[in-house]
């Protein structure tokens, strides 16, 4: 097997490193794990393990890719050729080698997928810390032995992160040291959108009352509402940006106020807000949307757009409950939401959400996260001088 040559990867040295299992690609949708990674790498050297691709070579690879942003993208090439048992053997004789050739030893665990423990469980991290984004195992195409991984990953986490209040209260008593982390926001980012911004050439030629989302279409999007809400408002156009992901485009609702622009880059997003009148959250109520926290909801509110969204636990509690976001159950509502977001907000709105975008910056998610890191990995290395120190104090005996 080879491990593919990548100079600067150690560019940090004398930072810890943390090793990032995700079954996200880091050039996907621009999210929890991105943004988190992405100021870890002030602090460490990160290495972000994303899931595997295939390849008709014979001989499996990693591909290491040191990006921009400080950032070192480990992607397993793995032939086509190989069963499960294969991909996983292969994924770890990948990881150790790329773990002796670059001699990190004393590192920090950071899962986003229990699935990644079959090739990794053999590790010796000096913490392990799993942040529980999402409940993986409700998304359509879960492995059926994802629920048995994540029990182990609650064995050897030193900590878990939970990403919202829903899945906070599922997670908590199934392991020791818990905590919420719920969604955070960009605000300097997306409060560009505030100000007026050039339409981007995809977007110009739609006509308003436009009415927006970004984000995965998959099997969480209501189609049925959105196809209803087209139906009853033709003179509204619906906006939609991101990639089509585990449903067939062809079962996209589809009519001449549906726009359906594709994936748009992380810094493009707000260019797009900016010429939206307002934006919507049109989720499906079903088993894959029980636990989810839509980061998309504070990233609307801090672009100062009003937000209709369906009925979903973690943004009727805390924002539907603040007044903050519009919550309506089914097209008509849905519709009777956006009419009334069409009119001028109130500033006492707009002064609002900025009271509440104060508490949520991931800066500060991602310093209390660490601080806790920190704190865990003090206490093991005392542990061990401890031991050390009993040790010898025995052989002097």
């Amino acid at each position: 097997m080879d491990l593919l040559e990548l100079s600067g990867i150690a560019t940090k040295t004398g930072l810890p490193s943390v090793l990032c299992f995700c079954h996200l690609r880091w050039d996907f949708v621009y999210q929890r794990p991105q943004h988190l990674m992405s100021r870890c790498r002030e602090n460490a050297r990160v290495f972000f393990f994303e899931e595997p691709l295939e390849s008709e070579r014979h001989q499996a690879e990693l591909r290491l890719q040191l990006r921009d942003d400080g950032i070192t993208v480990l992607t397993p090439i793995l032939p086509k050729s190989l069963d499960n048992k294969g991909r996983i053997d292969a994924q770890r004789e990948l990881l150790d080698g790329f773990l002796e050739a670059y001699d990190i030893r004393d590192f920090i665990a950071w899962y986003y997928t229990p699935m990644a423990l079959q090739f990794s469980g053999h590790l010796e991290p000096k913490v392990v810390v799993y942040d529980c984004m999402d409940e993986l195992s409700a998304f359509d195409g879960a492995p059926t032995e994802l629920p048995k991984y994540e029990r182990m990953l609650f064995d050897h986490a030193d900590v878990v992160f939970a990403g919202g209040r829903t899945l906070y209260n599922a997670k908590l008593h199934q392991h020791e040291n818990v905590h919420l982390f719920p969604s955070s926001v960009d605000r300097d980012h997306f409060a560009v959108a505030r100000r007026p911004q050039r339409d981007p050439a995809d977007q110009h030629a739609i006509p308003h009352p436009r009415i927006g989302f970004f984000g995965v279409l998959d099997e969480r999007l209501d189609r049925n509402l959105l196809r209803e809400a087209a139906e009853l408002r033709p003179d509204w156009h619906f906006v939609l940006l991101g990639p089509v992901v585990k449903i067939r485009e062809e079962d996209l609702p589809r009519a001449q106020n549906i726009h359906y622009l594709g994936q748009k880059r992380y810094d493009q997003l707000p260019v797009y807000l900016a010429n939206w009148d307002v934006a919507m959250l049109p989720f499906a109520i079903n088993q894959s949307t029980q636990f989810i926290s839509p980061t998309k909801t504070l990233e609307y509110l801090a672009a100062g757009k009003p937000v209709v969204s369906t009925p979903i636990r973690d943004v009727v509690e805390p924002y539907g409950n603040l007044g903050l976001v519009s919550i309506a159950s089914n097209a008509q509502e849905f519709c009777a939401a956006i009419e009334s977001l069409l009119k001028p907000p109130p500033a006492k709105w707009l002064e609002d959400v900025d009271d509440f975008l104060r508490k949520g910056s991931w800066d500060r998610t991602f310093s209390r996260m660490w601080q806790e890191i920190n704190r865990i990995g003090a206490h093991e290395t005392d542990a061990a001088a401890h031991a050390v120190n009993r040790q010898q104090e025995a052989a002097n005996v």
